[in-house]
């Protein structure tokens, strides 16, 4: 199975556009992880340079390592900015994560 999950507000907290100092949600990451390490195909997909334009892809790759997040792909600046996205395979990260 292919997981796609959202970077800042979902696997760590960020305030603003202040990435360098997003704190890791631990327990969300660990169950990434046991994803990972069940054979899934995990993505970071992450808005970080959508509307900026700024390249956020190894700043973000390095600190996903940081924080021990097991990924195959990260994508950062290609996802659409809205507020709103309406999915038909969407899932709410509290729902998923039930916390």
């Amino acid at each position: 199975m292919v997981y796609c999950f959202d970077l800042d507000g979902t696997l760590c907290n960020t305030d603003g556009n202040n990435y360098s100092d997003s704190t890791p949600k631990k327990n969300r990451i660990d169950i990434v992880n046991k994803l990972f390490d069940e054979g899934h195909t995990i993505i970071i997909d992450t808005a970080r340079g959508s509307v900026s334009g700024k390249n956020y892809f190894f700043f973000t790759v390095n600190q996903l390592k940081s924080w021990g997040v097991k990924f195959h792909t990260v994508r950062t600046g290609t996802k659409i900015g809205a507020d709103i996205f309406i999915d038909d395979k969407g899932v709410q990260d509290k729902q998923f994560f039930q916390d």
